[in-house]
């Protein structure tokens, strides 16, 4: 009995231990890193993303790239997350800090081969991520919310190297327009500027309204295409006969007495109508359905009323308009209702919607995007998405940088300094973090075509003479001043990109021992055996891991 061995793991189970581990782990997180470089910068390239149905995204922007791959190992999905957080936090920067988190791991496994241990390295990565944002914010330039040009420049920043460049200059007019206009006194929610997408045309076609665009129609062919000057009701509830909360059974005997009931039905809906009619109601937008009947009450009152309007579009018409969203429409009073200069049913990029528009003081606006296809289009959007992401940061925080890899290639040279007053070998992990961190304009040269050792020699040489602006120009290949050319971006950009890559490098870092257990032909690990219920189906992820290329079982399986 002594000397049989104790079985811990199933049969089916795979183990990889120490540096294997960390080795298969970290080759996940640089093939991450790798397949999005490409795309980094004003000259970046894009992909094009093929799913199992044919289904074709074409795009640089680094999260969706990321989220439309098919990757399943555990190590490269925590990479797509530091993705997620910059999306999800700023709107921008996502290919950046996925690209430092890659290059964060290169230079750490140059380390562990130098036998520095896991733990020394994500403790000197940690100091220095803390003294990079230090030094960032003391190089942060202050801007003010009304100076219009500046955010206007920080929103063509955004769009650069993107699809909407040819048209970045209108483009980031109407961003900071939209979102200046949904301001308020609680902030600025992007959730209030509808960006709707229109194929045809070009992209210097797209405009803002300031109101509500919506994909509905009237309810009735009889009620008017267009309203001016329209008091608005937006009810929560729907124009019908209400029914009794209890199952009833009604015997009638007589015609009459059916007669009576049909009666009473119109008499409630017309009493409705009438409610809405003494509040002066003009047009009136429906969570749910509108009777037959009511419709034709409201069609012969003038009223123009649409049905079953989703929750967030009421919500935008009654920020737009300043009315007030009713829950019952026996409590519609006038001073619920909201105004609008016109209301219309039109033909927008060949299908019929409602237009809610000049309005007072809209805090809630719509922005029309076209293009000549629907690749051009979803790509403008995403683009868009980014500008209004960085406008918003920038007037929350009021900081920014200036771009082209003139912070990264200054922190690094700070931070090198900072390195000899560490002691130990986390000297040694700070050093290089600075390193990593010159992966961007290092980046930025080879996409643009540059010599980037030439390119990161003359910046290194600039910040070192005092000019902590300059940066790498992609299309002339020169060396020049940011704030001056109007290359910025906010700060929060930066310092996010920098905490969550370095975040994510350390908890890869950390990793040991990876266990896949469960039955690696496919089959799901039931989280009551005690498998790890938060990751992938055990041979489908990390199983396919280990097998293929060490690091990522699947990747690119979409491409």
């Amino acid at each position: 009995m002594g000397n049989q061995p104790l079985i811990v793991l199933s049969e089916d189970s795979q183990r990889t231990s120490g540096k294997d581990a960390q080795s298969m782990n970290i080759t996940a997180g640089k093939a991450v890193a790798e397949s999005v470089r490409t795309t980094l910068g004003p000259k970046g390239m894009d992909k094009m993303l093929v799913d199992s149905t044919g289904g074709v995204v074409v795009t640089n922007d680094g999260v969706t790239i990321l989220k439309e791959m098919d990757i399943e190992h555990p190590a490269a999905n925590m990479i797509v997350e530091v993705a997620q957080t910059q999306e999800d936090e700023v709107g921008d920067g996502t290919t950046s800090a996925v690209v430092v988190s890659g290059e964060l791991l290169k230079k750490a496994e140059d380390l562990l081969e130098q036998d520095v241990h896991a733990t020394t390295i994500a403790n000197g990565y940690r100091q220095a991520a803390e003294k990079a944002k230090e030094l960032l914010e003391d190089a942060a330039i202050d801007v003010d919310e009304d100076d219009r040009d500046y955010l206007e420049q920080i929103a063509a920043t955004a769009m650069t190297g993107k699809g909407a460049e040819s048209s970045k200059e209108l483009l980031a007019e109407l961003v900071v327009d939209a979102v200046l206009a949904v301001q308020d006194d609680d902030g600025i929610d992007a959730e209030n500027i509808k960006i709707e997408k229109i194929v045809g045309g070009s992209v210097d076609d797209s405009e803002l309204v300031d109101g509500v665009l919506l994909d509905k129609v009237r309810a009735h062919d009889n009620m008017p295409f267009f309203v001016e000057d329209a008091n608005v009701a937006v009810i929560d509830d729907a124009l019908e006969v209400r029914e009794t909360e209890i199952d009833a059974e009604v015997n009638v005997t007589d015609p009459d007495q059916l007669q009576q009931f049909l009666d009473q039905e119109e008499k409630q809906l017309k009493e409705m109508v009438d409610t809405l009619v003494e509040a002066g109601t003009d047009a009136v937008f429906v969570d749910d359905g509108i009777d037959d009947m009511a419709q034709h009450y409201l069609a012969q009152e003038g009223i123009l009323a649409v049905r079953r309007v989703k929750d967030s579009d009421a919500k935008r018409i009654a920020r737009a308009t300043g009315a007030r969203v009713v829950a019952n429409v026996d409590d519609v009073e006038e001073d619920d209702l909201g105004f609008a200069g016109r209301i219309s049913q039109q033909d927008v990029g060949g299908d019929e919607q409602i237009l809610i528009e000049d309005v007072e003081d809209a805090k809630s606006v719509t922005l029309l995007l076209r293009g000549g296809t629907e690749h051009v289009v979803d790509e403008v959007e995403r683009a868009i998405d980014d500008s209004l992401g960085v406008v918003r940061a920038t007037i929350e925080d009021g900081t920014v940088l200036p771009g082209g890899g003139a912070p990264e290639v200054e922190v690094a040279l700070a931070l090198r300094d900072f390195a000899d007053s560490v002691g130990g070998r986390e000297q040694l992990a700070v050093e290089a973090f600075a390193d990593a961190l010159e992966v961007i304009p290092r980046t930025l040269a080879e996409n643009a075509g540059l010599d980037s050792i030439d390119s990161l020699v003359e910046l290194r040489s600039r910040h070192d003479g005092g000019e902590y602006a300059a940066g790498l120009d992609a299309y002339t290949g020169d060396v020049i001043d940011m704030e001056d050319e109007g290359v910025v971006e906010p700060l929060r950009v930066k310092t996010q990109a920098i905490e969550s890559a370095t975040e994510a490098a350390v908890m890869l870092l950390r990793i040991d021992d990876v266990i896949a257990a469960g039955d690696l032909s496919g089959g799901q690990v039931d989280p009551d055996d005690g498998g790890d219920a938060g990751g992938p189906p055990a041979g489908g992820g990390m199983g396919g891991g280990m097998g293929g290329m060490g690091g990522m079982g699947g990747m690119g399986g979409a491409m």
